[in-house]
């Protein structure tokens, strides 16, 4: 189901850019190493999140972001340049074959 909420789908919860949890206690830096070391060793559970000029994926288990792409930007036009004839599609010709 899609929603225009924006939702929390890390397992912990992270702060702005940084992505390091807000819990700086003992246990807490525990518990997110030993997530982090889970996803190094099986790997990450990658989804695609969305920001408003960029896509990246996610790992839903430690929060871990991909560097993403930025689709902020307009895409180039595409331009023929050059005599119109020559982007046109013609039958090719063939002619009779010699043969010895």
């Amino acid at each position: 189901m899609v929603t225009n909420y924006p939702q929390q789908l890390t397992a912990s919860s992270m702060t702005g850019e940084s992505g390091q949890a807000q819990d700086d206690s003992l246990l807490g830096r525990m518990v997110e190493s030993m997530r982090q070391a889970f996803c190094s060793l099986r790997g990450h559970d990658s989804v695609l999140h969305f920001e408003q000029n960029k896509v990246m994926l996610r790992c839903t288990s430690c929060g871990h972001d991909s560097p993403g792409w930025d689709v902020g930007q307009a895409r180039p036009r595409v331009v023929f340049e050059g005599d119109a004839e020559r982007h046109l599609l013609r039958p090719e010709e063939m002619g009779l074959r010699r043969t010895a």
